[in-house]
Protein backbone atom coordinates (compact mmCIF):
# COMPACT_ATOMS: atom_id res chain seq x y z
CA UNK A 1 0.00 0.00 0.00
CA UNK A 2 1.37 3.24 -1.43
CA UNK A 3 1.40 6.29 0.78
CA UNK A 4 -1.48 7.91 -0.53
CA UNK A 5 -3.28 5.34 0.17
CA UNK A 6 -2.43 4.94 3.56
CA UNK A 7 -3.11 8.46 4.07
CA UNK A 8 -6.27 7.88 2.80
CA UNK A 9 -7.23 5.21 4.44
CA UNK A 10 -6.13 6.61 7.75
CA UNK A 11 -8.43 10.09 7.37
CA UNK A 12 -11.68 7.11 7.00
CA UNK A 13 -10.59 5.96 10.03
CA UNK A 14 -10.48 9.22 11.50
CA UNK A 15 -14.04 10.43 10.08
CA UNK A 16 -15.29 7.42 10.85
CA UNK A 17 -14.29 7.88 14.81
CA UNK A 18 -15.95 11.21 14.39
CA UNK A 19 -19.26 10.38 13.28
CA UNK A 20 -19.55 7.78 16.40
CA UNK A 21 -18.43 10.70 18.82
CA UNK A 22 -20.66 12.99 17.51
CA UNK A 23 -23.40 10.52 16.73
CA UNK A 24 -23.15 10.01 20.69
CA UNK A 25 -23.05 13.63 21.32
CA UNK A 26 -26.35 14.30 19.61
CA UNK A 27 -27.92 11.26 21.43
CA UNK A 28 -26.55 13.30 24.62
CA UNK A 29 -27.72 16.90 23.61
CA UNK A 30 -31.11 15.64 21.81
CA UNK A 31 -32.13 14.15 25.95
CA UNK A 32 -30.59 17.10 27.58
CA UNK A 33 -32.48 18.85 26.51
CA UNK A 34 -35.91 16.93 27.27
CA UNK A 35 -37.17 16.64 23.85
CA UNK A 36 -40.05 14.12 23.58
CA UNK A 37 -41.53 11.59 21.02
CA UNK A 38 -43.01 14.69 18.24
CA UNK A 39 -40.65 17.22 19.33
CA UNK A 40 -38.81 18.77 16.52
CA UNK A 41 -35.02 18.58 16.78
CA UNK A 42 -32.69 21.54 16.14
CA UNK A 43 -31.51 22.43 12.47
CA UNK A 44 -28.38 20.95 11.54
CA UNK A 45 -26.15 23.94 11.29
CA UNK A 46 -27.32 24.32 15.17
CA UNK A 47 -26.05 21.45 15.91
CA UNK A 48 -22.88 21.90 13.82
CA UNK A 49 -22.26 24.86 16.25
CA UNK A 50 -23.65 23.19 19.17
CA UNK A 51 -21.19 20.45 18.95
CA UNK A 52 -18.33 22.28 17.01
CA UNK A 53 -18.11 20.09 13.94
CA UNK A 54 -19.23 20.69 9.94
CA UNK A 55 -22.57 19.72 8.85
CA UNK A 56 -21.72 16.86 6.71
CA UNK A 57 -20.24 15.16 10.19
CA UNK A 58 -23.84 16.22 11.39
CA UNK A 59 -25.26 15.20 8.76
CA UNK A 60 -23.61 11.52 8.75
CA UNK A 61 -24.68 11.50 12.38
CA UNK A 62 -27.92 11.98 11.88
CA UNK A 63 -28.82 9.63 9.23
CA UNK A 64 -27.25 6.95 11.17
CA UNK A 65 -29.71 8.24 13.89
CA UNK A 66 -32.52 7.90 11.00
CA UNK A 67 -31.52 4.31 10.17
CA UNK A 68 -31.54 3.58 14.28
CA UNK A 69 -35.95 4.85 14.19
CA UNK A 70 -34.91 7.61 16.43
CA UNK A 71 -35.90 10.12 14.27
CA UNK A 72 -37.41 10.73 11.26
CA UNK A 73 -38.24 13.92 8.63
CA UNK A 74 -41.91 15.05 8.73
CA UNK A 75 -43.67 17.97 6.47
CA UNK A 76 -43.50 21.63 7.97
CA UNK A 77 -41.56 19.88 11.05
CA UNK A 78 -38.37 19.04 9.76
CA UNK A 79 -36.21 15.88 11.98
CA UNK A 80 -38.59 15.16 14.97
CA UNK A 81 -37.94 12.43 17.60
CA UNK A 82 -39.84 9.03 17.38
CA UNK A 83 -40.32 6.11 18.95
CA UNK A 84 -38.27 3.45 17.80
CA UNK A 85 -38.73 -0.17 16.26
CA UNK A 86 -36.59 -2.26 19.29
CA UNK A 87 -36.46 -5.22 17.08
CA UNK A 88 -36.20 -3.46 13.60
CA UNK A 89 -32.29 -3.95 14.08
CA UNK A 90 -32.11 -7.09 15.74
CA UNK A 91 -34.26 -8.57 13.64
CA UNK A 92 -31.78 -8.38 10.47
CA UNK A 93 -29.24 -10.41 12.88
CA UNK A 94 -31.96 -12.82 14.34
CA UNK A 95 -30.91 -15.42 11.87
CA UNK A 96 -29.97 -19.06 13.51
CA UNK A 97 -27.45 -19.78 10.98
CA UNK A 98 -25.14 -16.46 12.02
CA UNK A 99 -25.13 -16.81 15.67
CA UNK A 100 -22.75 -18.69 17.79
CA UNK A 101 -23.74 -21.90 20.16
CA UNK A 102 -23.80 -20.10 22.72
CA UNK A 103 -26.00 -16.91 21.90
CA UNK A 104 -28.48 -19.84 20.25
CA UNK A 105 -28.75 -21.47 23.91
CA UNK A 106 -29.46 -18.13 25.45
CA UNK A 107 -32.22 -17.49 23.20
CA UNK A 108 -33.62 -20.64 23.81
CA UNK A 109 -33.25 -20.17 27.75
CA UNK A 110 -35.38 -16.95 27.45
CA UNK A 111 -38.06 -18.13 25.66
CA UNK A 112 -38.51 -20.47 28.59
CA UNK A 113 -38.33 -17.78 31.17
CA UNK A 114 -40.78 -16.11 29.64
CA UNK A 115 -43.14 -18.26 28.96
CA UNK A 116 -43.31 -19.20 32.67
CA UNK A 117 -43.12 -15.58 34.14
CA UNK A 118 -46.32 -14.61 31.88
CA UNK A 119 -48.60 -16.30 34.28
CA UNK A 120 -50.13 -13.07 36.31
CA UNK A 121 -50.20 -11.06 32.81
CA UNK A 122 -52.48 -13.60 31.20
CA UNK A 123 -54.75 -13.97 34.21
CA UNK A 124 -55.32 -10.04 34.39
CA UNK A 125 -56.21 -10.14 30.40
CA UNK A 126 -57.87 -12.88 29.69
CA UNK A 127 -61.30 -12.92 28.68
CA UNK A 128 -64.00 -15.71 27.92
CA UNK A 129 -63.19 -15.34 23.69
CA UNK A 130 -59.72 -16.11 24.47
CA UNK A 131 -60.63 -19.18 26.35
CA UNK A 132 -62.53 -20.51 23.72
CA UNK A 133 -60.15 -19.57 21.71
CA UNK A 134 -57.47 -21.71 23.09
CA UNK A 135 -60.03 -24.41 23.63
CA UNK A 136 -60.50 -24.57 19.47
CA UNK A 137 -56.40 -24.74 19.29
CA UNK A 138 -56.27 -27.68 21.81
CA UNK A 139 -59.10 -29.18 20.30
CA UNK A 140 -56.75 -31.15 17.40
CA UNK A 141 -54.24 -32.42 19.82
CA UNK A 142 -54.16 -36.00 20.10
CA UNK A 143 -55.37 -37.85 22.94
CA UNK A 144 -53.03 -38.35 26.11
CA UNK A 145 -51.04 -35.44 24.82
CA UNK A 146 -49.50 -35.37 28.08
CA UNK A 147 -47.60 -38.66 27.43
CA UNK A 148 -46.62 -37.31 23.96
CA UNK A 149 -43.70 -34.74 22.78
CA UNK A 150 -46.02 -31.65 21.27
CA UNK A 151 -46.27 -31.02 18.14
CA UNK A 152 -44.07 -28.20 16.64
CA UNK A 153 -47.09 -26.45 14.51
CA UNK A 154 -49.56 -26.90 18.03
CA UNK A 155 -47.13 -25.48 20.11
CA UNK A 156 -46.83 -22.21 17.62
CA UNK A 157 -50.14 -21.70 17.57
CA UNK A 158 -50.84 -22.39 21.01
CA UNK A 159 -47.88 -20.34 22.89
CA UNK A 160 -48.40 -17.75 20.24
CA UNK A 161 -51.91 -17.40 21.25
CA UNK A 162 -50.79 -16.86 25.08
CA UNK A 163 -48.58 -13.79 23.47
CA UNK A 164 -51.30 -11.87 22.18
CA UNK A 165 -53.56 -12.30 25.08
CA UNK A 166 -50.79 -10.71 27.30
CA UNK A 167 -51.15 -8.15 25.12
CA UNK A 168 -48.14 -6.96 25.45
CA UNK A 169 -47.11 -5.81 22.05
CA UNK A 170 -42.98 -5.63 22.69
CA UNK A 171 -42.91 -9.28 24.13
CA UNK A 172 -45.19 -10.75 20.74
CA UNK A 173 -42.37 -8.40 18.54
CA UNK A 174 -39.73 -10.33 20.85
CA UNK A 175 -41.52 -13.89 20.23
CA UNK A 176 -41.69 -14.06 17.01
CA UNK A 177 -38.30 -13.27 17.09
CA UNK A 178 -37.18 -16.00 19.37
CA UNK A 179 -39.42 -18.51 17.82
CA UNK A 180 -37.38 -19.71 14.22
CA UNK A 181 -34.33 -19.93 16.90
CA UNK A 182 -35.71 -21.51 19.55
CA UNK A 183 -36.92 -24.50 16.49
CA UNK A 184 -33.78 -24.09 15.19
CA UNK A 185 -32.03 -24.95 18.47
CA UNK A 186 -34.49 -27.46 19.55
CA UNK A 187 -34.25 -30.12 16.55
CA UNK A 188 -30.58 -28.80 15.93
CA UNK A 189 -28.92 -31.48 18.33
CA UNK A 190 -27.48 -28.25 20.20
CA UNK A 191 -28.48 -29.07 23.24
CA UNK A 192 -26.58 -31.86 25.56
CA UNK A 193 -29.96 -34.20 25.73
CA UNK A 194 -32.61 -35.18 23.34
CA UNK A 195 -36.44 -34.57 24.43
CA UNK A 196 -38.04 -37.28 27.20
CA UNK A 197 -40.94 -38.72 26.84
CA UNK A 198 -42.49 -38.30 30.13
CA UNK A 199 -45.61 -37.23 31.92
CA UNK A 200 -46.12 -33.73 32.27
CA UNK A 201 -49.12 -30.85 31.67
CA UNK A 202 -50.54 -30.56 27.97
CA UNK A 203 -52.03 -27.90 26.48
CA UNK A 204 -55.38 -28.89 27.65
CA UNK A 205 -54.45 -28.72 31.13
CA UNK A 206 -53.37 -25.18 30.93
CA UNK A 207 -56.57 -23.71 29.73
CA UNK A 208 -58.29 -25.77 32.39
CA UNK A 209 -55.76 -23.62 34.90
CA UNK A 210 -55.98 -20.61 33.15
CA UNK A 211 -59.93 -20.47 33.31
CA UNK A 212 -60.33 -22.25 36.91
CA UNK A 213 -56.67 -21.52 38.64
CA UNK A 214 -54.37 -19.30 39.63
CA UNK A 215 -51.27 -17.31 38.59
CA UNK A 216 -49.33 -19.25 40.61
CA UNK A 217 -50.73 -22.99 39.40
CA UNK A 218 -50.44 -21.77 36.20
CA UNK A 219 -47.18 -21.32 36.79
CA UNK A 220 -46.06 -24.02 38.06
CA UNK A 221 -47.83 -25.83 35.52
CA UNK A 222 -45.75 -24.30 32.28
CA UNK A 223 -42.78 -25.05 34.00
CA UNK A 224 -44.13 -28.77 33.88
CA UNK A 225 -44.74 -28.26 30.31
CA UNK A 226 -41.46 -27.15 29.44
CA UNK A 227 -39.84 -29.80 31.79
CA UNK A 228 -38.36 -31.65 29.00
CA UNK A 229 -36.68 -28.36 27.18
CA UNK A 230 -35.30 -27.13 30.62
CA UNK A 231 -34.14 -30.84 31.24
CA UNK A 232 -32.00 -30.71 28.00
CA UNK A 233 -30.11 -27.36 28.88
CA UNK A 234 -28.25 -28.73 32.37
CA UNK A 235 -26.02 -31.96 32.56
Amino acid sequence: MDLQSVQQHLKGVETSSLVDRVEAKLVELLQNRQLKVGDSIPKEIELAEAIGVSRTVIREALLRLRMMGLIESRKKKGAVITSPDLFMNMSKSMNPHLLDESTLKEIFEIRLVLEVGMADLLFNRVDAEDIVELRRIVGDEPANSEDRLFNVQHEIEFHGKLYEITANQTMRKFQKLLLPVFEYVHNSGLLKKTAERKKFISHKGLVDILENGSPEMFRNAMRNHLDSHFARLFD
